[in-house]
């Protein structure tokens, strides 16, 4: 059984950084994409990022476009979201998900992700 742990979160001033780490584990796991979501509360989750594993497409939401940058290191099959410039409108609980293989197409809709985390809380400062 595949598992995403995700880590990194914590409270920061407005204009700061932090840096999210999503390890997965428990199985092989080999994934078609790997993407972050965000869900502040009484919102709805929305994408943040995703990244293909095989060529390292990269894929953003419009609001977090030139300050979040997703990466991944295949060796220890994992996946980064740096985030910079933050806004006290970036405060979530943020999560990992991955895609798996049989996946063709990387999505940005919550329902095309097969593996989730548990989460980490951001929270922005102003």
């Amino acid at each position: 059984q595949g598992q995403l742990v995700e880590s990194g979160g914590g409270l920061v001033q407005a204009g700061g950084s932090l840096r999210l780490s999503c390890a997965a584990s428990g199985r092989t796991f080999r994934s078609y994409a790997m993407g972050w979501f965000r869900q502040a509360p009484g919102k709805e989750r929305e994408f943040v990022a995703a990244i293909r594993w095989s060529g390292g497409s990269t894929y953003y939401a419009d609001s977090v476009k030139g300050r979040f940058t997703i990466s991944r290191e295949y060796a220890k099959n994992t996946v980064y979201l740096q985030m910079n410039s933050l806004k006290p409108e970036d405060t979530a609980a943020y999560y990992c998900a991955a895609q798996l293989p049989f996946r063709t197409t990387i999505t940005t809709s919550a329902s095309g992700y097969d593996y989730w985390g548990r989460g980490t809380q951001v929270t922005v400062s102003s």
